[in-house]
């Protein structure tokens, strides 16, 4: 059997891939089956060491990119997604996979759109609250659609709706469950306040990193702070610290960090009491999995069409509070950050509403109707070539 994935060259996009294919071959092996042959299509790899160590291939697919706003890259780029559809073709007829998985994103159109070509069966995943345009135009034509929010539903076609399946985000293993001790004891942490671990996305966001700084004398008061910077900002953001927090006898519970492995970040979580977080739908499935209560700081609309609505999807079930980046000042973060922290009770109930959110079984879930559709697909091609 062969399986290819697609997703666009975001983390959000690209490791719940990864969940699913740790997850096929686990099931693949259980069920006796020959291990999957497994091939990733897009611009780049993203992930290259993430890639290899699951045994799955990179093949190079341009893709253009359809911007919300008027530009004339938007005509170039056009042309880019054609060269990208045959590119995928070219892939695809080599490879001749029995599904397609995709995770959305532009850098699908031109795997999705070839599959439907080939007929080869796509199985799409929506992570957010309001779906994308790539899953939205793919949708009409996939196998199997599985959504994470029940809200997302209501966007995809009437015809459609007796193939989608709320299933929740694949998450590695290796972060879905966290390390209590593991940050305690490497950055000896206080553990007479609580810790609050702030995450700016996969690449850091530069107005959270300015907000915490001019925070941190007050957060440093009542609490530990483990602050995931983003690779571009941590030597500017370590440099400020140090001089805001030159004089303060609690400079040692600030720890900033450039970007965290998955060792680090579970260790991160296990120490957490609080997380401060850009709201992109696999960090809230990860908060959720943790059971740890967030602050959730969504990119501006303008910018992004996700992470709004997810946020406040999230924050209904109680598990979360939402700070719109526009209403953002130190104040109004460290004050809410110690509202939260502070109090046991709110802590255990935030987490707790935070962890019946979170369907941890939803790897396994979607690779069992991969695994099914791929034989059933493979039996049909051998009988048509008999």
């Amino acid at each position: 059997m062969r399986i290819v994935f697609t997703g666009s060259g975001t983390g959000g996009h690209f490791y719940p891939l990864i969940a699913i294919a740790e997850a096929v071959r686990e099931q693949a092996s259980s069920k006796r089956l020959l291990a999957p042959e497994m091939y990733f299509l897009g611009p780049d790899p993203f992930d290259q060491q993430a890639l290899f160590e699951n045994k799955i291939a990179f093949v190079a697919t341009p893709a253009g990119k359809v911007r919300r706003y008027f530009s004339l890259k938007n005509v170039s780029d056009f042309f880019v997604t054609i060269r990208g559809v045959i590119s995928a073709l070219i892939s695809l007829v080599s490879i001749y996979p029995d599904v397609v998985v995709s995770k959305g994103g532009y850098t699908t159109v031109p795997v999705t759109v070839a599959a439907n070509i080939l007929r080869i069966p796509v199985i799409i995943h929506e992570s957010d609250a309001k779906p994308g345009r790539a899953n939205l135009f793919a949708a009409p034509r996939a196998y199997r659609i599985a959504i994470t929010f029940d809200t997302a539903r209501v966007f995809f076609p009437k015809k459609v709706q007796d193939r989608i399946a709320l299933t929740g985000i694949p998450i590695r293993r290796e972060i879905a469950y966290v390390d209590a001790q593991g940050a305690q004891e490497e950055l000896h942490l206080d553990r007479a306040v609580p810790t609050i671990f702030i995450l700016g996305g996969s690449s850091g966001s530069q107005r959270i990193n300015e907000v915490v700084l001019s925070a941190l004398p007050d957060l440093v008061s009542f609490a530990n702070i483990i602050h995931q910077t983003g690779k571009d900002n941590f030597t500017d953001v370590e440099a400020t610290s140090k001089v805001i927090l030159g004089k303060s006898e609690h400079a040692i519970r600030y720890h900033a960090f450039p970007y965290l492995n998955a060792q680090s970040m579970r260790r991160a979580a296990g120490a957490a009491t609080l997380v401060i977080s850009r709201a992109g739908a696999t960090a809230i499935y990860e908060i959720s999995l943790w059971k740890k209560p967030a602050i959730l700081i969504p990119i501006p609309e303008a910018i992004s069409h996700d992470q709004r609505t997810n946020a406040y999807s999230f924050a209904q079930t109680g598990a979360a509070v939402v700070l719109e980046e526009a209403n953002l000042t130190p104040h109004v973060l460290a004050s809410e950050a110690k509202r939260i922290a502070t109090d046991a009770t709110l802590v255990q109930t935030m987490g707790e509403k935070g962890g019946a959110f979170a369907n941890p079984n939803a790897a396994n879930v979607i690779a069992e109707e991969i695994l099914s559709i791929g034989i059933e697909h493979a039996s049909t091609t051998s009988k048509s070539n008999v």
